[in-house]
């Protein structure tokens, strides 16, 4: 009887799922940030700033920069999940951008053009909770699973 070692999601960590799942969902808001309907305004997405007034689910101003970076964001959470390594990489350090990413829709007031994302209050809650949630699946799925070095 053969038996089935690494290969498919049996095989992989916890960490690796999560930063699949993660990936996934991001993969999903960046096409949803196209699809007129979804997308309210969709007439208004812009390339990229404050001007654009396309909201996905008509609460999350987007932009097709936005969408874009999701895009780029969800291919690499599932490209890094290849190794545990990789996924926690890209859980920890994708949650410090999106805690920085809060803490600038903070900073720069929304009408500025120096918000060229562009962001609104449901977009910096949203960054809070991605931030905070993806940095705790990083620390949690691999707590004790650290390599010690002689």
């Amino acid at each position: 009887m053969a038996t089935h070692t690494s290969t498919g999601m049996a095989a992989r960590t916890n960490v690796q799922k999560a930063s699949i799942a993660v990936g996934a969902v991001f993969l999903l808001v960046g096409v949803l940030g196209f699809v007129p309907g979804i997308t309210s305004n969709f007439d208004q997405l812009h390339i990229a700033g404050h001007h654009s007034e396309a909201m996905l689910l008509g609460l999350f101003q987007v932009s097709a920069l936005h969408n874009i970076v999701h895009l780029l964001f969800g291919a690499a959470g599932i490209a890094l999940a290849r190794t545990a390594a990789g996924a926690r990489s890209f859980l920890l350090y994708g949650g410090v951008i999106y805690l920085v990413l809060f803490i600038y829709g903070l900073v720069v007031p929304q009408d500025s053009a120096g918000n060229f994302v562009p962001l609104n209050g449901f977009d910096n809650i949203l960054h809070l909770l991605l931030g905070v949630g993806m940095i705790a699946l990083a620390v949690i799925l691999t707590k004790g699973r650290t390599t010690t070095r002689a």
